[in-house]
C-alpha cells in the first residue's frame, strides 16, 4: 500500500506539471534538436522555483515579471499565459519591457480559485525587419532588397489574417511595391504606420516561439484570508448559572457583544465530547474529577469524537443555529481542528493501529517536555493504515464544512507531516476554495514557513515575543518585504489561552492598549482571546500561563467590570474598517523616530487615497517624546508641503510637515493613528 507521502506527492500539482513538461520535452526533442533562441528566467512571483503556489486575493491582478532576452538584436514579444487550474484553454496577457531585459505583465484573478501561468516569448520578424529598415533609411543605405524582404514578410502575414485585414495588407503591399524608382519615403511611411505594426503583430507568426516549461500556481483566496479581526471564546464559559457550563444557545448572547466590538471572526476551541480518562483538573492538574469540565482538546468520549458535539453544549442542530445567528451579526465561525484524541475516543477502540504503542502494549500519551498531556493520545501518521486515517480526517473536515464552517484554526500543525497538510488543504481547496486555514504553530522558523508554503492561509507568529523597537522592525520587515510576503500571511494574536506575555502581566491597561494597537495596525489579521478587553493579567509565576486557566475550568466574566478597555477595542476595529490602508501588509514602511521607545510607521493604500501615520509608545510605564520624520513621497505629498492630519483615536487635528514632534503618555493614550487629510 502506498504511504500517505506517496499519495500526497502523487497529487501535488507542481510535481505533476514538472513531470508532464519533462515528458513533452523528451517527446518533442526525440527526433531533432531544437535550438531555442529565447531565454526566460527569474520568473516572479514564484516560491521555490514554482514548487509552491503564491497567495493573492480574488479581484486583484497577479503581476508577473521575468528576464526575457535572446541572442542578437531582433525584436521579441512575450505574453503571460494563464488559466484557472481546472480549465484547459490558456488566456494571454501582454508583457512589456521595463529595462535591462526585465518584462512585466498581469492577469486578473476573477474567481476564488487556483490559477496557473507560464510565459511565452517569440521573435517578431516584421518588427525586427522594420527596425533595421528604418536605421538603413536614416543612414542613406540602398533599400530595394530590404524592402522586398519586408513585403515578403507581409505577404506571409496576409495569408493568416482575417478577410478585412488581409485585403488592406495586400493593397498596402501592392502600393509599396509599385513605388516609382528609388522613392522609398511613401512606402516606408506606410509600412511603419501604427495600423501596420498593430496588424503585423496580431497576425504574424510567433517565430521561434519559446514556452517556459514550468507552470506556476497562484491561489486567489477570498478577502478574509488576508484581513480580519478574530475573537476567541470558550462557549461553555458564557454560562448564566455557574458552575454549570453554558449551552451553545446560551453562548449565542456573546455574538452581539463580539460584533459590537467590531470583530469579524469568532473562534471556538474544540466543541466535541471531552474524555473522562485522565481528565485534567484546574490549572492542568493530573487528578481531575468527573465534575471538572476537562480540557476541550482532550477530544472524544462515549458520546462521540471529532464529528460530535459535547452534550453539555447541545446538539449539531444547536451548532447550526449558532452559525446562523453569528452570520446575522456579520460574524464567521472559526472552528478548532485538533488531530488528537482522549483515551475514550471511539477511534482508540475502532482503530488502535492509528496510535503509537509502547512495548507493553499501552498507548503513549502526548508530551512536550516538561509538559505532559496524560489526557491526550497523539495520532501516529506512520500507521500501516495511512489510507484509512487520511480518509477519515478528510471526512471529518468536510463534515464541518457541511455545517457552515469555512475557517479552521489548526492546532499544532507542526507536529504532523507537512506533506499531509499539503494533501488535505489541496483536497479541501479543490472542493471548497473559500475555506481558510490558520496554522497555530509556534515553532522553528523554517517549519512555520514550510506550513505556509504547503497551503495554510494564515499563520500564528512570533509577534507576542517581539517587544523592543529593533526586533519589531526587523521581524515586520521580514514579513512584509522579503519573499515571505508571497506565501506567509501573519495573524497577530495579542494573547491566547496559552500565552500571557510578560509585558501584559506587568504593564496594566496601558500595555493592553499598546499591544492591541500594534497587532491591529501592523498586521491585516489579528486576534485576541476573551478577557483581553478586561486586561486579565494573572499568571502562574515564572510562566506565560494564566492562573486558573480557562482551558481547564469554566470562567464566567463580567465584561462591564471596571478597568475594561472595550471602547478602545471597538474604536481600533472601527479604524481598521474605515481605512483600507490597514488591509495590507506589503505597504508597511517604518519611518525615523529619534526615540527607542516610539515606533513610527506609515501605511497607504495603492492609490494613496488613504494614508496613515502611526506612532506607538512601546513603554507602558512612562511617557516618551521624539521627533518623527515623514519623507513626502511616502504619503504622496510634494516636498516642503504642510498637510493636515487627524488623530483617529481622539479626533484631534494637527498640521504636519516633514519633521514633527510627538509626545505619548501611555496613561492617556498609547499611540497616534493619524489620517493624512491633505495639504493646507
Amino acid at each position: 500500500m502506498r504511504s500517505y507521502i506517496a499519495m500526497a506527492q502523487a497529487i501535488t500539482p507542481a510535481d505533476a506539471r514538472r513531470a508532464d513538461a519533462t515528458a513533452r520535452s523528451v517527446r518533442s526533442n526525440r527526433n531533432r534538436p531544437r535550438l531555442e533562441r529565447h531565454i526566460i528566467e527569474a520568473i516572479a512571483p514564484a516560491i521555490d522555483n514554482g514548487r509552491y503556489p503564491v497567495k493573492r486575493i480574488v479581484g486583484e491582478s497577479c503581476e508577473v515579471s521575468a528576464d526575457i532576452f535572446r541572442d542578437g538584436h531582433e525584436v521579441i514579444r512575450a505574453v503571460v499565459k494563464w488559466r484557472r487550474a481546472g480549465e484547459k484553454q490558456f488566456n494571454e496577457a501582454p508583457m512589456v519591457p521595463h529595462g535591462d531585459d526585465r518584462w512585466r505583465g498581469a492577469f486578473p484573478l476573477a474567481a476564488n480559485d487556483a490559477y496557473v501561468f507560464t510565459i511565452e516569448a517569440w521573435t517578431d520578424r516584421y518588427a525586427s525587419w522594420l527596425a533595421d529598415f528604418q536605421k538603413k533609411a536614416a543612414a542613406g543605405s540602398a533599400l530595394a532588397a530590404d524592402l522586398e524582404e519586408g513585403l515578403e514578410l507581409l505577404r506571409g502575414i496576409a495569408r493568416g489574417a482575417e478577410a478585412a485585414d488581409r485585403q488592406w495588407l495586400l493593397e498596402t503591399i501592392d502600393a509599396a511595391a509599385a513605388r516609382p524608382g528609388d522613392d522609398f519615403a511613401a512606402a516606408a511611411a506606410a509600412l511603419a504606420s501604427d495600423r501596420m505594426q498593430s496588424v503585423a503583430r496580431a497576425c504574424g507568426d510567433r517565430f521561434e516561439r519559446t514556452v517556459h516549461p514550468g507552470l506556476f500556481e497562484v491561489i486567489a483566496d477570498r478577502p478574509r484570508a488576508r484581513c480580519g479581526a478574530w475573537y476567541e471564546m470558550f462557549p461553555r464559559s458564557q454560562t448564566p448559572d455557574p458552575p454549570r457550563p453554558a449551552t451553545l444557545r446560551e453562548a449565542e448572547r456573546m455574538l452581539s457583544y463580539i460584533a459590537a466590538l467590531g470583530f469579524d471572526v469568532v473562534y471556538l476551541p474544540p466543541i466535541h465530547p471531552i474524555g473522562v480518562t485522565n481528565r485534567k483538573g484546574p490549572n492542568n492538574s493530573p487528578n481531575g474529577a468527573a465534575h471538572h469540565p476537562g480540557s476541550p482538546w482532550a477530544i472524544g468520549s462515549a458520546h462521540g469524537g471529532h464529528d460530535a458535539i459535547d452534550p453539555a453544549l447541545g446538539t449539531i442542530a444547536d451548532f447550526d443555529h449558532f452559525v446562523t445567528v453569528a452570520a446575522r451579526h456579520g460574524l464567521e465561525v472559526a472552528l478548532d481542528f485538533a488531530i488528537q484524541c482522549s483515551p475514550d475516543h471511539p477511534w482508540v477502540r475502532e482503530h488502535p493501529e492509528w496510535f503509537r504503542h509502547r512495548p507493553n502494549g499501552t498507548i503513549k500519551y502526548a508530551e512536550n517536555p516538561p509538559k505532559e498531556y496524560q489526557d491526550i493520545y497523539p495520532i501516529d501518521f506512520a500507521t500501516r493504515d495511512q489510507a484509512g486515517l487520511l480518509a477519515e480526517l478528510r471526512r471529518v473536515l468536510f463534515f464541518w464544512i457541511g455545517h457552515g464552517v469555512r475557517i479552521f484554526r489548526v492546532d499544532n500543525p507542526h507536529t504532523k507531516p507537512v506533506r499531509f497538510w499539503e494533501w488535505l488543504i489541496g483536497e479541501t481547496r479543490r472542493a471548497h476554495p473559500e475555506t481558510i486555514f490558520l496554522a497555530e504553530a509556534f515553532t522553528r522558523p523554517k517549519m512555520m514557513k514550510a506550513l505556509a508554503k504547503a497551503g495554510f492561509s494564515q499563520s500564528y507568529t512570533y509577534f507576542t515575543w517581539r517587544n523592543a523597537k529593533a526586533e519589531i522592525t526587523e521581524y515586520l520587515t521580514e514579513l512584509a518585504h522579503s519573499e515571505m510576503r508571497e506565501y506567509f500571511r501573519p495573524n497577530f494574536f495579542a494573547n491566547t489561552p496559552d500565552i500571557l506575555s510578560p509585558v501584559l502581566q506587568t504593564g496594566g491597561p496601558p500595555a493592553f492598549r499598546m499591544r492591541l494597537t500594534l497587532a491591529a495596525t501592523l498586521a491585516p489579521s489579528y486576534g485576541i482571546y476573551s478577557g483581553y478587553e478586561l486586561c486579565e493579567n494573572d499568571a502562574v509565576p515564572g510562566t506565560e500561563e494564566y492562573r486558573n486557566s480557562e482551558k481547564y475550568e469554566i470562567k464566567p466574566r463580567n465584561f462591564a467590570a471596571d478597568g475594561n478597555i472595550r471602547e478602545f477595542v471597538a474604536r481600533i476595529n472601527g479604524i481598521r474598517r474605515e481605512n483600507p490602508a490597514l488591509e495590507r501588509l506589503d505597504n508597511l514602511a517604518f519611518l525615523p523616530a529619534d526615540s527607542d521607545q516610539i515606533l513610527f510607521y506609515a501605511k497607504t493604500d495603492r492609490a494613496r487615497s488613504n494614508a496613515l501615520l502611526i506612532a506607538v509608545n512601546l513603554d507602558p510605564a512612562r511617557w516618551h517624546e521624539c521627533t518623527v520624520t515623514v519623507p513626502p513621497d511616502v504619503i504622496g505629498v510634494a516636498p516642503g508641503t504642510n498637510y493636515r492630519v487627524t488623530d483617529l483615536l481622539t479626533g484631534a487635528s494637527y498640521i504636519w510637515g516633514e519633521r514633527n514632534y510627538v509626545r505619548l503618555d501611555p496613561r492617556e493614550r498609547p499611540a497616534h493613528i493619524l489620517r493624512v487629510d491633505g495639504p493646507v
